[in-house]
């Protein structure tokens, strides 16, 4: 890895498409302000349609050759989800590189999504599983192969085992809600790479994180708890800048030489260059992950078998 990481550049992307969520702010955006950069075309799925042309009114002032389409998705309304995934899937073209960016962070009270789910775990986990498995077939379309970006913190470390009420159960703390529901993205990442290459799909599944990075998603009008103000306060104050803080997954994102199942992160905690990072026991049980798998489907009522799909 070299000191162009330092700029976010990558290897020339020309004729690749992505699709970036979370992509008008924080690390989505910064990641689609790189990978049009390098040349691919980048789909901005986003919560607000009028903040994401903004953003990428942006990159283009940036970048004025950059291909980019805005369109709207809400990962905590599966049917919002669904209808992403069918119209990606509808409109015949490959998906070259999934980004599973967006996330919230430090809810201050347990908030259900349109579904029912902890806001967290349904946003940051379930929202993208369901993605994910929807846009399997246009994942395989792919000529030189898919790679799917999990985005997980290292918070996910802190807050014990899987929970397995996934975060509707129990006494409500943001903070371990949070880290639960980046567990579940790291046991996801790993399960979906162990299944992939089981079903021999020309899929590859890789796992990143920021280091401590002063994001949008740290940011909230209703930080009700002294606990979750402090803890914004200190991400403001001392986190790593958004530039430096996607560099993990936009490397995770184009690396070739990233194969599947690595898990990548700066190596000196939100400033340095992407390196190899080491994920703790939590995030390697293969029993917790396949749980989760299973659970994740039936919850989302995604068929989590993957198959082989026909290229069209």
């Amino acid at each position: 890895m070299t000191d162009r990481w330092r700029h976010l550049e990558v290897a020339d992307q020309l004729g690749r498409r992505a699709i970036v969520t979370g992509a008008n702010t924080g690390l989505g955006y910064v990641s689609t302000l790189a990978l049009v950069t390098a040349g691919a075309e980048v789909v901005m799925a986003v919560r607000d349609l009028d903040r994401g042309q903004v953003a990428a009114q942006r990159i283009r002032e940036k970048a004025p050759d950059a291909r980019l389409r805005v369109i709207h998705l809400d990962l905590s309304d599966l049917a919002s989800v669904r209808d992403f995934a069918a119209a990606q899937v509808e409109e015949s073209e490959q998906v070259d590189i999934l980004m599973n960016n967006a996330g919230v962070m430090l809810e201050p009270r347990r908030e259900p999504t349109v579904n029912g789910f902890e806001r967290q775990m349904g946003v940051n986990h379930l929202g993208h599983f369901a993605l994910t498995i929807g846009l399997l077939p246009a994942l395989l379309r792919s000529v030189s192969g898919a790679r799917v970006v999990s985005v997980t913190s290292l918070t996910y470390a802190r807050v014990g085992p899987l929970d397995h009420g996934l975060g509707l159960t129990g006494d409500y703390a943001p903070m371990r809600a949070y880290g639960q529901s980046k567990l579940a993205v790291a046991l996801f990442a790993q399960e979906l790479h162990r299944r992939v290459s089981a079903a021999g799909l020309t899929v590859t599944s890789v796992l990143a994180h920021p280091g401590w990075s002063a994001t949008a998603e740290t940011r909230s009008a209703d930080d009700a708890q002294r606990s979750v103000r402090l803890a914004r306060r200190a991400t403001a104050i001392l986190g790593s800048s958004p530039a430096q803080g996607a560099r993990a997954q936009v490397y995770a994102a184009t690396a070739p030489e990233l194969t599947g199942g690595e898990f990548v992160g700066p190596s000196r905690l939100g400033r340095g260059a992407p390196a190899a990072a080491a994920l703790s026991g939590v995030a390697t049980d293969p029993e917790a992950a396949q749980w989760l798998w299973a659970e994740s489907g039936r919850l989302t009522g995604v068929d989590p078998e993957l198959t082989a799909a026909p290229r069209s």
